[in-house]
């Protein structure tokens, strides 16, 4: 008896296996998003939130652009001083943590996500 039980959790645990990475292989391409908030402090010190932003494309800023950004998501981000995502001076921002704009830099104003 204890042969069959063992076998029984065995193919529950394989059959629960199998349709969680089944969920998360049709949900992934779903239009997935950095789970959490991307805030920035503009120039008129205006704090604005982005929640959750998709993975993929450009995200601009406001139009004058952010002095201090912070990254709540669960991804990485790289800030631009342009508005369409290119050109030099960029700020790579990983998870968790913030940056902040010397009084002489141009204002960050757009960023992507590293996925």
């Amino acid at each position: 008896m204890p042969v069959i039980d063992h076998r029984r959790r065995r193919l529950r645990v394989a059959a629960a296996t199998a349709c969680l990475a089944l969920t998360v292989a049709g949900c992934s391409g779903l239009g997935r998003t950095a789970v959490g908030p991307v805030t920035y402090t503009t120039e008129r010190n205006a704090v604005i939130t982005v929640h959750s932003p998709p993975v993929k494309g450009c995200h601009r800023l406001a139009p004058a652009g952010a002095k201090a950004v912070e990254n709540g998501t669960l991804i990485d981000i790289i800030l631009y001083r342009t508005p369409d995502c290119t050109g030099p001076g960029t700020t790579y921002l990983a998870t968790t943590l913030s940056d902040v704009n010397g009084t002489r830099e141009l204002p960050w104003r757009s960023f992507t996500t590293v996925h």
